[in-house]
């Protein structure tokens, strides 16, 4: 049930008990003048009465105090002082007038309203209801005079004890009932609370999810840039290196410009393929026909022809297929290490060793050449070293970097050895 439709069913509730007070309230006026109206044929029928002045003395009395606490001053019903002395006023007013005649036996029932109305707890209602059921006791039993008949007592007890059974039993109900009702009210109040604070927790929830959406897609492009700056780099960048080192090589040494005229078109060529790869987030071209230890050896073979510098690669452990975007991780963490070698090292070898263990995969790249000093050293921070830090953090793995000036660079890539599922 909605907060709406439990906040209308209160409501509801509230209105039809409301409306059947107020009916209720009208009831013992009703009695009275009904009462007044038959005394006349009780003392026909020689049912004992006082004079009719007195009775309609007590009458008015009766009827003015009832219109003066409820029906002028519905606000006292919360007083419970006042209520108690309306109570007891009205049972005293019964009394005067079931001792006036005992056909005011027709109003003295109204006090079990009344009992309800002004009297709060079990007990109390249970007392009060007890009072009213001795004075319908009395009518019935033909009025007061029935005290000064000792024969007629066992009657009376009879009429008082089927009375004080009856109206305890009705009034205990009718407690009961009401106490039901009012806790019911109080749960559908604090239901419909609950669910409005639930509605508000929703609609507070659906604009965070709308914002975590948001920043999910703003952190889902900023990685995806951060990648395709990395395979432009790892692509352009090294290709175009190789271009222009082949150049270079060409300008210095006119007698074999042809041979590296030609390696620059391969390079060009091979750049040109694997950025239309890149671009369309398809795995590095060696990695499409050959398995990790495979493609890289054919990128040592490359690039140790294109740059005159002798390279090796070393694999131990048992190779095993591993995710894809493990796999490029490690090629494209050994391209920008040989390219680092090729642009500042000046080395004379490379060796690179690729280790299966159980849980992680390693790539050593070392060469001999002239090293740096790692903390003071602006190569660190280049971009193709970020990259490829980066690149193994995107898979979970670390990427150290160990250097001395005359001692040469190695670069250590470590990530999980995560297979692809059967």
């Amino acid at each position: 049930m909605s907060g709406v439709s439990d906040r209308a069913e209160a409501a509801r509730l509230e209105t039809s008990q409301r409306r059947l007070d107020r009916w209720l309230m009208w009831v013992p006026y009703g009695a009275l003048v009904c009462s007044t109206a038959i005394v006349p044929i009780g003392a026909a029928a020689d049912l004992p009465t006082v004079p009719y002045p007195l009775i309609g003395l007590i009458v008015v009395v009766t009827a003015g105090w009832m219109l003066w606490w409820t029906t002028l001053h519905p606000q006292w019903e919360h007083n419970p002082r006042r209520m108690v002395v309306f109570y007891c006023v009205v049972i005293v007013l019964i009394y005067l007038l079931v001792w006036c005649s005992p056909l005011f036996g027709f109003f003295a029932w109204s006090g079990y309203l009344f009992t309800g109305y002004a009297l709060k707890g079990r007990f109390s209602r249970l007392a009060g209801a007890s009072v009213v059921a001795i004075a319908t006791a009395l009518s019935q039993a033909g009025g007061f005079p029935v005290i000064e008949n000792r024969d007629a007592w066992g009657y009376f007890f009879i009429l008082l004890l089927f009375n004080v059974v009856i109206a305890g039993s009705m009034t205990l109900l009718s407690t009961m009932t009401h106490e039901q009702s009012a806790k019911r009210a109080e749960m559908i109040q604090e239901l419909a609370e609950a669910n409005a604070k639930l509605e508000a927790a929703l609609k507070e929830n659906a604009g965070l999810h709308a914002q975590l959406l948001v920043q999910a897609r703003e952190a889902g492009v900023h990685d995806e840039r951060q990648r395709m700056a990395g395979e432009i780099h790892d692509v352009l960048a090294q290709g175009l290196t190789g271009i222009v080192t082949q150049l270079e090589a060409a300008a210095a040494v006119p007698s074999s410009w042809e041979r590296h005229v030609a390696a620059a078109k391969k390079l060009a060529r091979e750049s040109l393929t694997e950025a239309r790869r890149s671009v369309q987030a398809l795995r590095p071209q060696p990695l499409d026909s050959a398995g990790l230890p495979d493609a890289l050896a054919e990128v040592v073979s490359t690039w140790s022809s294109l740059h005159g510098v002798t390279a090796s690669l070393i694999t131990t452990g048992t190779p095993r297929p591993l995710l894809p975007e493990i796999e490029m991780t490690l090629l494209r963490t050994a391209q920008e290490a040989l390219a680092n070698v090729a642009r500042h090292a000046s080395a004379v070898r490379a060796i690179l060793t690729l280790s299966y263990m159980e849980d992680v995969v390693t790539l050593d790249v070392r060469d001999d050449g002239v090293g740096f000093d790692v903390s003071v050293s602006p190569e660190i921070s280049s971009y193709g070293l970020t990259a490829m830090r980066d690149r193994v953090l995107r898979v979970a793995g670390t990427l150290e970097v160990e250097s001395e000036p005359g001692s040469g660079t190695a670069v250590s890539a470590c990530v999980p050895a995560l297979g692809v599922a059967a």
